[in-house]
């Protein structure tokens, strides 16, 4: 294969990659955003998988590491805004969890950017939607998961 046809084809395969972002929200406000987007008739592409939550501060570390080690793309962690937790401080309790959660992806060799935790209310579907959008983009520009089969 010459050099252009290969530069061509990798390009194609970067421009097809629709990765797949595992999406864990908590039950009292970003689930509620999610229902709100859908209610609202928003539009977000369709490269997530929503498990819903009691709270994020029950998301436990292994949760994301296993769907990142089996072939998730990315996994975006969704909870209450400081201050409006359900459960007093679970999201606060799942903030302190990321510095775990990014040390371990390291020890791993993942990329810090497959992960990420968002504060979306229920009252916040358009925010649900630009959530969605700004981690796909970022997980496109950092390619499919390694782990995918």
């Amino acid at each position: 294969m010459t050099e252009s046809q290969t530069s061509t084809t990798e390009g194609s395969a970067t421009e097809t990659f629709e990765p797949l972002i595992i999406t864990f929200c908590c039950n009292w406000c970003s689930y509620a955003g999610a229902d709100l987007a859908g209610t609202s008739r928003l539009q977000y592409p369709e490269n997530i998988r929503i498990i819903r939550v009691m709270c994020s501060g029950m998301v436990h570390p292994n949760l994301i590491i296993e769907a990142l080690s089996k072939g998730a793309d990315g996994v975006l962690m969704l909870g209450c805004h400081p201050g409006d937790c359900h459960y007093l401080d679970g999201n606060l309790r799942a903030q302190a969890r990321v510095e775990a959660i990014e040390l371990l992806l390291d020890d791993l060799g993942i990329e810090r950017e497959r992960f990420r935790l968002e504060w979306v209310s229920a009252a916040e579907g358009p925010r649900f939607v630009e959530v969605i959008k700004g981690m796909i983009k970022q997980i496109k520009e950092v390619g499919p998961s390694p782990y995918k089969q």
